[in-house]
């Protein structure tokens, strides 16, 4: 299948261009539905929608159906389908000039026989045939200390052995210039050092990537603080740690939007007057998104109050950043939340909104959030009446609680 090679393999180039629009092209269902073909009939609207990267579930074999238990990486048939239905996506959707995005799980692997202790923590018969040293001492191996979180219930891969890293960074490769993947999303980033994510990125090259790193927010009892600076900090932390190579999924602006959409929109303006996410700190590294197949979907671990997702859209799509729609609020819930959500893209397109655009907050108080961005697009969202003073902005769309202006 192999990639273009005329696409940039500095992953900065993107980056710094700041112009990626995601969609999360599953759920934690999707497994159930021949999912392979069903993208497949997708991709034109995809296409034409503006999506500029399809992040595809995991394609590895897995002994979960949603493939977040790998053992044999090199198999790519999966519950989403075989691997020639999954060329086939990719090939259409390079076709298309969507990029397509490799879900990366390499903090855990399950065995195919058992070890040390009796875990199954060998790799035996199966491509990548490690031993107990490839997993780390206190998940049941023979390797090093974990450099991070514990995935628990499940052997954790060690990175600091320079085989693993070898091995790893060789199935990047394939995952790249074999299967034809361009972008990559690092499944719970937590759990192994973001020193290792850089060393990743610059064997494989990614056009893209993201990384998973969802740590708690600060709260006092069940009311989420207004100063989630030390949250946002950690993944700042995490993204310096991996080379600023990669962005980072932005875990606080979706704590605080979802709560200031409940009537506190005040939270959307920090102490210093800029948004209180990544975003707000450090745009062009900010993935945002509403809800995924951890926090909405079946699983609704955290999910976005229902009917303020569109006042979300609004806000991520008009703002810098880079933002992600979830496959669920795109197909699956009503084709007018599809349409409206087409149009914030467009909007966001043909004014030329980027990850690093300006913005001006106008307001943020309890029932009423207002912005103006890089001077050429303004927003509303909340019940609050506003629109922007001047004859030379147009509305350009306007739904529930929310409106967008452009000059």
């Amino acid at each position: 299948m192999g990639f273009d090679e005329s696409q940039q393999s500095d992953p900065l180039v993107v980056i710094r261009n700041g112009k990626e629009i995601i969609l999360q092209a599953f759920n934690w269902e999707s497994h159930k539905h021949d999912w392979w073909r069903n993208l497949d009939m997708k991709v034109p609207d995809i296409a034409k929608s503006g999506i500029t990267t399809a992040w595809l579930p995991p394609v590895c074999h897995s002994l979960a159906p949603e493939g977040y238990l790998p053992q044999n990486l090199y198999s790519l048939n999966s519950s989403y389908g075989s691997e020639d239905l999954l060329n086939a996506l990719l090939d259409k959707l390079k076709q298309y000039k969507v990029r397509g995005m490799a879900d990366i799980v390499i903090n855990h692997r399950v065995g195919t026989t058992q070890g040390h202790g009796g875990i199954y923590n060998r790799y035996d018969g199966i491509p990548m045939s490690w031993d107990e040293h490839a997993i780390t001492s206190c998940t049941g191996g023979r390797g090093n200390k974990s450099t991070g979180d514990n995935f628990n219930g499940f052997p954790n891969i060690d990175h600091t052995q320079s085989f693993v890293r070898k091995d790893l960074i060789d199935w990047m490769r394939w995952l790249r210039s074999s299967v034809g993947f361009q972008d990559f999303r690092f499944d719970f980033a937590k759990g192994y050092a973001s020193k290792y994510v850089k060393e990743y990125i610059e064997g494989a090259k990614p056009i893209f990537a993201v990384g998973e790193y969802w740590d708690t927010c600060n709260y006092k009892g069940s009311n989420l603080d207004y100063n989630q600076d030390s949250h946002r900090q950690r993944i700042i932390n995490w993204i310096d740690g991996a080379g600023q190579l990669s962005t980072a999924f932005d875990f606080t602006t979706k704590a605080i939007l979802q709560e200031a959409v409940k009537g506190e929109f005040w939270r959307l303006r920090d102490s210093k007057g800029k948004p209180p996410g990544v975003l707000g700190w450090w745009p062009s590294r900010a993935v945002t998104f509403i809800d995924n197949h951890d926090t909405g979907s079946t699983q609704a671990h955290w999910p976005f109050p229902s009917h303020h997702v569109m006042e979300g859209y609004a806000y991520i799509l008009t703002h810098p950043g880079i933002p992600s729609v979830f496959y669920d609020h795109f197909y699956e819930w009503d084709n007018s939340m599809h349409d409206q959500i087409v149009k914030l893209i467009a909007i966001r397109r043909n004014q030329g909104i980027h990850s690093r655009s300006s913005i001006r907050i106008i307001e943020a108080q309890s029932n009423l959030y207002a912005a103006t961005i890089d001077e050429k697009v303004s927003m509303k969202i909340g019940d609050g009446s506003w629109c922007p003073a001047g004859k030379e902005w147009t509305l350009a769309t306007s739904g529930h609680r929310y409106a967008v202006w452009q000059k």
